[in-house]
């Protein structure tokens, strides 16, 4: 099997006023003289060790499952610092989708041979991860219409959110949640629901009519339920 390559770079955003490290995936035939879709993860440390995007990518492309990709990973710093990009209440909220709109995705098209267009860019995420990836797409369809979240954390912000959204035939949302996420222990150090909410979310998107594939996994809130459905996620993305 032909195999694809990992980069690591440093990029120093100006919005968020710090040095990030960043990763990249190059697929194994990758050439400047194609343009490539993109997809970009949050928690993006943990899809390149417990995902093992590299080895799904690899053999999905390989298999003609998925067209050639490049995945692009942003990792984060702590705990705190998660929160305070990922969440809609978090004070570097904001300043992350600057990041992402208007300093990442100029450098990744500039520095590498993308499609420059929303409807080849797909943003992924887990848990608080896949908060961020919904909400960054749903504020920006310019630049952003295929989402997949696994186990995203809901609240009734993010709720009115997906209320408030205008342009809901832009996106294609894949949306898997785990059947035992009853009893989450967060970062927070507290217990949480996500399956109930999750559901809501889902049957919110279902009345306002959202290009969407739903799944219930059997499993938890972990990587151990997110990683063996990423072939199915990356395969159905391309697909909506």
């Amino acid at each position: 099997m032909e195999t694809g390559t990992i980069k690591e770079f440093s990029f120093y955003s100006d919005s968020l006023a710090e040095e990030l490290t960043i990763y990249i995936y190059l697929p194994a035939d990758y050439t400047p003289m194609m343009s490539y879709p993109v997809i970009i993860a949050a928690d993006g440390k943990d899809y390149i060790q417990l995902g093992r995007v590299s080895g799904v990518m690899n053999e999905l492309i390989e298999n003609g499952d998925i067209e050639d990709t490049i995945f692009v990973a942003i990792p984060y710093k702590s705990v705190q610092d998660r929160r305070d990009k990922y969440l809609p209440s978090g004070i570097k909220h904001k300043a992350y989708l600057t990041f992402l709109t208007k300093e990442l995705i100029p450098y990744l098209d500039d520095n590498y041979s993308t499609e420059d267009a929303p409807e080849a860019r797909t943003l992924i995420g887990d848990s608080q991860a896949a908060t961020i990836s919904l909400l960054a797409a749903l504020r920006h369809p310019e630049t952003f219409h295929h989402v997949i979240m696994h186990s995203p954390y809901v609240n009734e912000e993010v709720m009115e959110i997906v209320r408030n959204v205008q342009n809901v035939q832009d996106y294609t949302i894949y949306h898997a949640i785990g059947k035992k996420e009853t009893e989450v222990r967060t970062t927070d150090h507290k217990i949480k629901d996500f399956l109930t909410p999750n559901r809501e979310l889902h049957a919110l998107m279902v009345a306002r009519e959202f290009n969407l594939y739903y799944i219930e996994l059997e499993g938890d809130h972990t990587w151990k339920t997110w990683q063996p459905d990423l072939h199915r996620a990356f395969i159905q993305n391309f697909l909506l």
